[in-house]
């Protein structure tokens, strides 16, 4: 693909193809923090006219932000060099510890291996299953005409679904809904932190002793679930077990901290990314009513009022391509950081070991010259006609290279089965005067969002 930049005798077209830059608009001490406290979408969406890299201070610390795909596949590929790191891992770590999702490089390849078994294809039908459970328990229990909290809503049966594939139990009320409390105590303190100086996270204010008190209670509730007595090491279809099972491999199984580690990670990604999903998929059903409609015939055809199953994901085309572009839209992870691991170049810059690294979806998502009216929401850009047009590496929900997130298939259904099963048995409309916009959390979220539920069940 060729770089969507001019080269010019002042800026001549480095020898691999690609352009470094500055943000504009940096103010002394603080840098370019304002921006991305007040609004940092616009901001990003802004950095592509400067550079395939550019430079985004925080204060006295630099990021570099990656804003073309290709160079962006050039840094996800190589994780050995591009470690996971940088602020938002920095401070991610804080709660996930050495979760998969964050731990670096050295103990990637292992920690893989080992939560591989529980995302084999074979076991998503047993996981479906468990899905369907728990759509049915949050939808069944709305009222004709009542108003719901979509991200509430979504919550609740993220939380549900998190909490059956990955314990093979259940929890009670009270404490499902003090893990989802704690989640996203902890989701809001992580993007908090990350732009706050090191030396105010030690203040004892109000938000830092919510944030140390939810870090540690989730982690107390799930080593209560991981000891609980009778647990055996048997396989019950579910992530724990085979995180037991790994356990007892030998010495080149998980250590007791390793295994808690995973738990913790997996439960908060698979909560408050699937909400996130979900939460903007219902605001993207109200938003755009033609398209509801053809989704809710589609639900109509292939599941005639009932919930939807893992049979029925091949005849569901139209809700796939309906998540696939809300995932283009509302990213759940919206930006991430990197380490530079070692001395190295990219975009003609020469990078220090230590040097951070920035991507945003969001920004990629949005760029016009990858997206035809990228801020329209389409799910037919996805027809497979029309797909074939779209740039290679510039969708990347979910990432790329040996780090690509291990539960998308996971998350690809479970969003597909919540969307059909909702639009066959209900129908949403958005109550009237509210603004849709997105939260400042290391999640991307919608801020307020409130829906009235209609039954569409005879």
């Amino acid at each position: 693909m060729t770089p969507r930049y001019e080269a010019s005798a002042r800026h001549p077209r480095p020898a691999d193809g690609f352009r470094s830059g500055n943000a504009p608009g940096r103010t002394p001490v603080v840098g370019h923090l304002p921006q991305l406290v007040r609004n940092p979408w616009p901001f990003l969406a802004s950095l592509p006219r400067y550079g395939d890299l550019v430079t985004v201070m925080i204060g006295p610390r630099a990021l570099h932000m990656v804003c073309d795909p290709d160079l962006l596949h050039q840094v996800l590929v190589d994780d050995r060099t591009f470690d996971k790191g940088g602020p938002l891992f920095d401070k991610a770590r804080e709660v996930l510890g050495d979760g998969l999702p964050v731990c670096p490089h050295a103990q990637h390849r292992r920690l893989r291996r080992l939560v591989q078994p529980a995302f084999h294809p074979t076991r998503m039908p047993g996981y479906s299953a468990l899905m369907g459970e728990q759509i049915t328990e949050v939808i069944d229990g709305w009222q004709d005409g009542q108003v719901i909290d979509a991200l509430s809503a979504a919550h609740e049966i993220a939380t549900g679904i998190a909490t059956s594939t990955m314990f093979s139990t259940r929890l009670d009320a009270a404490t499902l809904a003090e893990a989802r409390q704690c989640v996203a105590i902890t989701m809001a303190g992580i993007y908090r932190r990350l732009l706050t100086p090191t030396a105010l996270e030690r203040l004892p204010t109000p938000a830092n002793r919510a944030y140390d008190r939810a870090r540690a209670r989730l982690h107390h509730i799930v080593d209560q679930i991981i000891d609980e007595p009778g647990r055996d090491r048997t396989d019950h279809g579910d992530l724990l077990s085979i995180l037991l099972a790994a356990g007892s491999s030998g010495t080149d199984g998980m250590t007791p901290q390793e295994m808690t580690d995973q738990v913790v990670s997996f439960f908060i990604s698979g909560i408050t990314s699937v909400a996130s999903a979900l939460a903007w998929t219902l605001h993207l059903i109200t938003d755009r009513p033609e398209i509801a409609e053809r989704l809710q015939a589609e639900s109509d055809t292939v599941l005639a009022g009932r919930i939807a199953t893992h049979d029925d994901l091949p005849r569901l085309d139209l809700a796939r391509r309906f998540v696939t572009e809300t995932l283009r839209l509302y990213p759940p992870g919206w930006i991430f950081t990197r380490r530079v691991s070692a001395d190295t170049h990219l975009a003609g810059r020469r990078l220090a070991a230590g040097t951070v690294l920035a991507y945003s979806p969001y920004l990629l998502h949005r760029r016009p010259d990858l997206f035809a009216h990228p801020e329209r929401f389409d799910p037919d850009r996805w027809l497979p006609e029309r797909a074939a047009s779209i740039a290679q590496h510039a969708y990347v929900p979910f990432g790329a290279g040996p780090r690509k997130c291990i539960g998308e298939a996971f998350t690809l259904a479970q969003a597909t089965l919540v969307l059909t099963s909702i639009t066959a048995c209900w129908h949403l409309r958005p109550v009237a005067g509210q603004t849709v916009r997105p939260a400042l959390r290391a999640t991307l979220i919608p801020q307020r969002l409130q829906l009235e539920v209609d039954s569409r069940r005879t």
